[in-house]
């Protein structure tokens, strides 16, 4: 699924317009980026949690080359799924 497919699921089950489905969509991920920009996490009962994880400077490998080289310290958004989440994807 892709965004405007996204968009269109929810416009259909919210019972909204396109329109407003993509400014909803686009204000939550906004949302989402800006808090764990300042570090925070947020939490969504049933779904999961989105937090900021730190990632170490290391040495790494060209494939091609097999050159050494350095990758630098980088940060990267985690998700963790709920309970209640892993429950509905594994449920047969």
């Amino acid at each position: 699924m892709n965004k405007s497919e996204l968009i269109a699921a929810v416009a259909e089950k919210a019972g909204i317009t396109k329109t407003q489905a993509d400014a909803a969509l686009t204000a939550i991920t906004d949302n989402i980026a800006g808090v764990l920009v300042q570090g925070e996490t947020i939490t969504l009962p049933g779904f999961g949690t989105f937090s900021l994880g730190e990632r170490a400077a290391r040495t790494g490998r060209n494939p091609k080359t097999g050159e050494a080289l350095e990758i630098a310290a980088s940060r990267a958004a985690k998700f963790k799924q709920a309970k209640a989440l892993k429950e509905a994807l594994n449920a047969d």
